[in-house]
């Protein structure tokens, strides 16, 4: 006969657990004698939940299954024997469906997950596993009074689906007409989970977890930071670290910010006046060439470690930027001038070709000596051109922007007879950034600048600086039909930013304990995300805003965007904003004020600001863009004055810095006549300097004056540190600071301030001395001696005993009043009116000290005080103007 089978899927009805305290949905089981079936999927973004909880029959314990830290986990608690854990999975919080499949019989149960049978995992007990009555799945009731379920972890967040218990499936849609078991806020026939990595909003390669309720990015190994990944942990030049104080290296820079552009490595070189940005490609070595014709051209292509538009970021940026391009030749003809065949080129930016040379220009098919004629044949305008047997070159730089960084060059002429080539092509260098002292001064609260839309849908980032005397205005504004974004100085002490995303406004205010209409530069960055809307003033606490959970999240702009004023009527700014980014690109505030009414370009005033970033008696400089600090008059060296300047002396090593002569004394005049400098009494000493040495007794600095008085500094025997005052009418003074041996091989701090008749001496930054002199008299000072004094014969016996030796060890950034003689010694040695005898190495004596104190010795050496062999050329008895130092 005829047998019908009828089969059928049981009916797929997701169920959503909405909260993490009080979803549950209890199901009845069917006892059975011989062990357990329960069978499930589930589906979530947490990576903690209880998925199912029952008390087996006949007091075998209760079960648990629970996911921790994205594992699954079951769990059999018995009061007689000890528990049955068994694990399984890792990240099963990852949003796709999971099914758990769960078999008991008789003393054997196992787990598996995702119908994957070959990894299903087992355990046995000592009693019997029964069924239970009621299962609990996603949580328990409140008033459920078995604790083992509600503590051991938090309730489950998330779909399940295909629920069996004993084989059974169990129809949901029954749960949801309240007819078959019982339930608490759960959303039946709907998985309600959302996937908030899709589309995944963190930026810059961030990667994308989430959780129930919002998303979260992972931004390690990006170089970015943020909620979203958005903003850059580089700076975005050279110029930026060097005005946070940064001395030269290899920095990553980020020209764009928060833009698309990842960071780049570069070498900053930091010096007083130019901050150079250098980019090495992978040949900057000479290369020699043979063997190349037309139909065999020798061609080298140079790869930056970064991609075309990274560099024409930075070349873009920056003021200037150069390569040096360099041709030595032997019989190997260059660009072929005048002729103007093709010999060899070079490709630039955009893949084009360039048929001119290093110190020309572009259009002229030329070397640098074409355009000096100077060429060795007056009838070319290349050296290598005249095409001659003996080696010659040219050499000169390409700093046509538009045309850099040089990709290629192509050499065709070293296939002769006795023909021979050798080329270089420097790393790309850049100074300067046009974009961090752009600036531009609003003269009315009228006057305003217009860039386009400001287009930042999902994720914007403003950041600029400002300067002000008025107690309000707005900064910028860009309006959309209900949208817009505003930055404004709303009162002397508040800045606000306020958005509206189609959410109503969001107002983030920070409060300044100081006014910030105080005329001195200010930073302000404001930021908005799907996350959080933030603002920074300054150093001060940053105001974070959370982002609602749902709602409109995009920002819809249509209208111009208004910069120092206003478009909806309100206040308009007065002052100066400059290094104004918006989502990393920079708006060129100058170009635009020098076609505005109202709007200058530039802003005036930068060292009211920062020229408490030059230290050391470093004078702030103001320049049309930015500011640098004068050394001139400072011990020390540097961007901001702070680098010290010191060096080696050997035993009878002496620096002595003659001052200018008075005029009774040159022309040798009579007592009386000296009354003409009666005067000019010395009003002030303001000593400073660093001493590191291991040897007693030292003489360390000694200033004489025409009228046979002297201040010494010495070190005792004992190692105290002396300051001696000989006066004409007080008489010798002597002043000693004996709270430890300061010859030991430890840098030490003196500071000698003598204002009128008080003298204050601090060594290491502890005061140490205070004096008043009854009166006080010196004047006329006629050098000043670092080190060994030659001219001994008025020394008293005291000072002539420590200066037997003089001095020997490391002296460093010493001061006296406006003049630095050991600076002038080793930097100015030509123009200034110092005399250096003996052997004076420049030396730093912070790295010696750190990098081994134990190899000064108390034995006197001709060679470096320390113990160590010093190879370079010391700078000895002679004035050396056309010294250097090389690699360091």
């Amino acid at each position: 006969g005829n047998v019908t089978f009828s089969c059928s899927e049981p009916q797929i009805v997701p169920i959503t657990f909405v909260s993490t305290s009080r979803s549950y949905l209890l199901l009845p089981g069917t006892p059975q004698i011989d062990g357990l079936s329960v069978s499930f999927q589930f589906r979530t973004w947490n990576k903690d939940g209880l998925l199912l909880f029952t008390e087996l029959s006949e007091n075998s314990g209760p079960l648990l299954v629970y996911l921790h830290s994205g594992r699954l986990t079951l769990l059999i608690q018995k009061e007689t024997e000890n528990p049955v854990e068994i694990s399984e999975g890792t990240n099963l919080h990852d949003g796709l469906w999971h099914s758990v499949n769960i078999n008991a019989r008789r003393h054997r149960i196992t787990l598996t997950l995702d119908n994957n049978a070959a990894t299903a995992s087992h355990a046995t007990t000592a009693s019997r596993i029964y069924s239970g009555n009621s299962y609990y799945f996603g949580g328990c009731p409140d008033n459920f009074t078995d604790s083992q379920c509600l503590n051991p972890i938090t309730a489950f967040q998330g779909c399940m689906r295909l629920i069996f218990i004993d084989n059974q499936p169990k129809d949901l849609i029954l749960v949801q007409q309240g007819s078959l078991g019982n339930f608490s806020d759960l959303h039946i026939d709907l998985c309600g989970i959302k996937d908030r990595c899709l589309p995944n909003y963190c930026e810059h390669g961030g990667k994308c977890s989430q959780s129930w309720t919002t998303f979260y990015c992972d931004c390690n190994d990006t170089g970015y930071m943020g909620a979203t990944c958005h903003n850059s942990i580089y700076e975005q030049s050279c110029e930026a670290y060097r005005h946070q104080g940064k001395t030269s290296g290899f920095f990553y820079i980020d020209s764009d910010g928060s833009g698309p552009l990842g960071p780049l490595r570069v070498f900053c070189n930091i010096t007083e006046d130019k901050i150079w940005t250098a980019v090495q490609h992978n040949n900057t070595g000479l290369t020699r060439v043979q063997g190349a014709d037309p139909e065999k051209p020798y061609t080298m292509s140079f790869n930056y470690n970064s991609s075309a538009e990274q560099l024409e970021a930075v070349i873009n940026s920056a003021e200037y930027c150069e390569q040096e391009a360099a041709y030595h030749c032997k019989k190997s003809r260059l660009l072929n001038t005048p002729t103007f065949s093709f010999i060899a080129w070079w490709v630039g930016r955009a893949n084009e070709k360039h048929l001119y040379w290093g110190g020309s220009l572009p259009g002229i098919q030329q070397c640098a000596c074409g355009l000096e004629e100077s060429c060795l044949d007056m009838r070319y305008f290349c050296n290598c051109d005249a095409d001659r047997e003996e080696w010659t070159n040219d050499t000169g730089l390409l700093a046509f922007k538009d045309h850099l960084p040089v990709t290629q060059i192509v050499i065709t002429d070293t296939n002769r007879s006795n023909s021979e080539a050798a080329w270089k092509i420097g790393p790309l260098r850049c100074y300067g950034d046009r974009q961090f002292w752009n600036a531009a001064s609003f003269n009315t609260e009228a006057s305003y600048l217009h860039f386009p839309t400001f287009h930042a849908e999902v994720s914007a980032d403003i950041s600029f600086f400002f300067k002000t005397t008025a107690v309000s205005g707005v900064f910028l504004e860009n309006l959309g039909i209900k949208d817009f974004i505003r930055v404004e100085i709303s009162s002397p002490k508040e800045i606000t930013f306020s958005i509206d995303v189609g959410n109503g406004p969001t107002k983030a205010t920070v409060q300044s304990p100081t006014p910030l209409n105080d005329n001195q530069w200010h930073y302000i960055r404001a930021e908005r995300n799907l996350k959080h809307t933030s603002l920074q003033v300054d150093g001060l606490p940053k105001k974070v805003l959370e982002a609602p959970a749902e709602g409109h999240f995009r920002l819809q702009l249509n209208s111009q965007l208004f910069v120092g004023g206003t478009a909806s009527r309100q206040k308009g700014f007065l002052g100066c904003i400059r290094s104004l980014h918006l989502n990393g690109q920079k708006l060129d505030l100058e170009e635009r004020a020098k076609m505005t009414p109202g709007v200058k370009p530039g802003c005036p005033g930068h060292c009211s600001s920062y020229g408490n970033l030059c230290h050391n008696g470093g004078k702030c400089v103001e320049k049309y863009n930015g500011y640098s600090c004068d050394c001139t008059n400072s011990a020390y060296e540097g961007p901001f004055c702070k680098e010290e300047v010191s060096a080696l002396f050997e035993a009878g090593t002496s620096i002595t810095y003659i001052f200018q002569e008075p005029y009774p004394v040159t022309k040798n005049a009579s007592t009386s006549s000296s009354a003409i400098y009666a005067d000019a009494v010395m009003s002030k000493e303001n000593i400073a300097f660093s001493f590191l040495t291991a040897h007693t007794p030292s003489l360390l600095l000694y200033i004489n004056t025409y009228f046979h008085e002297y201040l010494a500094v010495i070190l005792s025997k004992n190692g105290s540190l002396q300051v001696r005052y000989k006066l004409s009418k007080d008489g010798l003074l002597i002043f000693t600071i004996d709270s430890g041996n300061f010859a030991n091989r430890e840098l030490h701090h003196v500071k000698i301030n003598r204002e009128g008749r008080e003298l204050i001496i601090q060594v290491d930054q502890v005061l140490k001395l205070k004096h008043n002199f009854s009166e006080i008299d010196f004047k006329a000072i006629k050098s000043l001696t670092l080190g060994k004094v030659t001219d001994s014969l008025s020394l008293d016996p005291e000072v002539s005993k420590a200066n037997a030796y003089g001095f020997t060890g490391c002296l460093s950034s010493v001061q006296y009043n406006h003049i630095a003689p050991l600076k002038a010694a080793l930097r100015h040695p030509s123009v200034a009116p110092v005399t250096v005898k003996g052997s004076l190495t420049e030396s730093s004596c912070a790295s010696i000290m750190e990098a081994d104190v134990n190899t000064v010795t108390t034995t006197y050496s001709s060679s470096d005080p320390f113990g160590k062999t010093d190879e370079r050329e010391p700078l000895t008895n002679a004035v050396r103007s056309d010294s250097a130092v090389i690699g360091g």
